[in-house]
């Protein structure tokens, strides 16, 4: 199947939900990018600044950008200027860097908080006391340029359904926890990213807003 037969195969899943599509565009050639964008795709997700920092200028204006990847604080000013969504937030000290390069360029980024929900340690993220530590603190409450859009995981690489769904459900709950506990007036903290490929649509059962897609729609690397 083409890129536009996957995409549009997928969204088509979406319909009557409310979950978006990001589109995992890393490793993956402008091409193949302006070809998933002419078949309706709008939000790209990469893995790496450098990568998306390259790809941005030769896509179309309205494209979402979202990183989805480990970041890094001193790689925050790449990608200041134009990025949409942070998905990857998980410490402090990187909220306030987001802060300060969206300050520079008097522009709001959103951003996703991180958990750790795999039983892989390869995986980074917060636990939830972590989270309600950052929530909590005068530096995050002074904020103006960071908008905190939700939370955002991933899951353990297993065909388990029951696991997946335990820790799908996890993600869920804390994303409960923290909008009747710290965003009930915010509507825009609405996002939970959870699912990809292989698992996207138990996630959806789960209650996932955003599934990140990349191998089932523009094939293995």
């Amino acid at each position: 199947m083409s890129i536009a037969d996957n995409i549009h195969r997928i969204q088509q899943e979406l319909t009557g939900t409310s979950a978006k599509l990001v589109a995992v565009t890393k490793t993956h050639p402008v091409e193949l990018l302006q070809e998933a964008y002419d078949a309706g795709s709008r939000i790209f997700g990469e893995n790496r600044v450098q990568e998306m920092a390259a790809k941005q200028p030769e896509l179309p204006a309205d494209v979402e950008w979202h990183l989805i990847g480990h970041l890094q604080t001193n790689k925050v000013k790449y990608i200041a200027p134009f990025v949409h969504t942070i998905q990857s937030l998980d410490s402090l000290k990187l909220l306030q860097e987001v802060e300060k390069q969206a300050a520079r360029y008097q522009r709001e980024i959103r951003g996703l908080l991180q958990f750790h929900i795999a039983k892989e340690e390869t995986k980074t993220g917060l636990s939830l006391a972590e989270a309600e530590e950052i929530l909590q603190s005068a530096e995050f409450r002074a904020m103006r340029h960071v908008r905190l859009a939700g939370v955002m995981g991933i899951a353990t690489n297993t065909s388990d359904e029951h696991q997946l769904r335990r820790e799908f459900r996890e993600l869920r709950g804390y994303f409960d926890k923290l909008k009747s506990l710290y965003f009930a007036e915010d509507d825009a903290f609405r996002e939970v990213s959870m699912g990809m490929s292989s698992d996207y649509r138990l996630a959806l059962q789960e209650g996932s807003t955003l599934i990140r897609v990349g191998s089932a729609i523009f094939g293995a690397r």
